[in-house]
């Protein structure tokens, strides 16, 4: 069948046989889903970008009004591009950390920084794709640089932008990571997938700050995840009992989509939760210092809100107690 297949391939276009082999190539790599679409201007993006920072709904993240122009054209991010590779990596756990008289924290911060983890990958992945089509242009994307992923990952046929704004797939649900090589190979792109949201409206009923505020519109400012990682200054008081003890992150409205009774546990070792994550309770949390705050994420994602602000959201949080079962 393998002969067949490499066969076939040769009687196709470059752009068909080279867009396979980056298929293929990439669930080799353990990715989940890769899709590719031409690169250039996300026209039907722009509007609703411009409307989206004029109502202040990214809060305190400034650099989301940077690079406006680049955002919105990968041809002007990188120059000379043709093909935006958009891919999924699964990050959903075989097991979730006890919730039990202790503070929660995203499942994507169970494990190692996934920056990381996944560019290399994607550079390994890269270099067996130059050995085997020859030297071309590239620059790897890992939720990193102005690329608005999710529409590139929709327009791709990856999945459907949901309405608690995270992109789906019917197959998998929403606990992946997305990235991007965006390359002067001309490829052969896909066609987006219909949405299967229908009439459900769970993640905006679970929503406990009602930050799903629009038609697949997230007020960051109104968002537990935002408060808990990207907000430097106090968390306000609106936050107050209502942050369902989450000290780093928010899995809420992801949790209540249907469509993630399909999410499978991941394969990466890198993404299995250190011991200390899988036995500390709120007296430790409560605990933590500075040294030991280093040890238990110095690989992790939730380095970014920094010591004082992961101590900042537990004393916000204070004791709040377990709901009765």
């Amino acid at each position: 069948m393998n002969c067949l297949i490499f066969a076939l391939s040769l009687m196709l276009p470059n752009r068909e046989k080279y867009s396979a082999l980056i298929k293929s190539r990439a669930k080799k790599f353990g990715f989940q889903s890769c899709g590719i679409s031409k690169s250039g201007f996300l026209e039907e993006d722009a509007q609703p970008l411009e409307d989206y920072l004029g109502q202040g709904y990214h809060g305190e993240m400034q650099y989301m009004e940077n690079y406006f122009d680049k955002r919105l054209d990968t041809t002007k991010l990188v120059e000379g591009s043709k093909s935006v590779i958009s891919l999924s990596y699964n990050y959903f756990p075989e097991e979730e950390i006890s919730t039990l008289d202790n503070y929660k924290i995203s499942k994507y911060a169970y494990a190692e920084d996934y920056h990381e983890i996944i560019r290399e990958i994607l550079r390994e992945m890269v270099a067996e794709l130059q050995e085997e089509i020859g030297d071309f242009h590239f620059r790897i994307f890992v939720d990193s640089a102005p690329v608005l992923e999710r529409s590139w990952a929709r327009k791709s046929g990856i999945g459907w932008v949901g309405k608690n704004a995270n992109l789906i797939t019917k197959q998998k649900g929403s606990f992946f990571f997305l990235a991007e090589i965006i390359c002067d190979l001309e490829l052969e792109p896909d066609s987006p997938v219909t949405d299967h949201c229908g009439r459900c409206t769970s993640c905006i009923d679970a929503c406990p700050t009602n930050a799903i505020v629009g038609d697949r519109i997230i007020d960051g400012s109104k968002c537990i995840s935002y408060a808990t990682i990207e907000l430097k200054n106090e968390i306000p008081e609106s936050f107050k009992n209502k942050m369902e003890d989450w000290m780093f992150g928010c899995d809420i409205c992801q949790d209540v989509c249907p469509w993630n009774r399909f999410s499978v546990a991941h394969n990466q070792p890198k993404f299995l939760p250190n011991h200390i994550l899988r036995t500390y309770r709120k007296a430790d949390w409560k605990e933590l210092t500075q040294e030991l705050f280093s040890e238990i994420f110095r690989k992790s994602p939730v380095k970014r809100t920094k010591f004082a602000g992961l101590k900042r959201n537990i004393e916000f949080l204070g004791d709040r107690p377990d709901p009765e079962v």
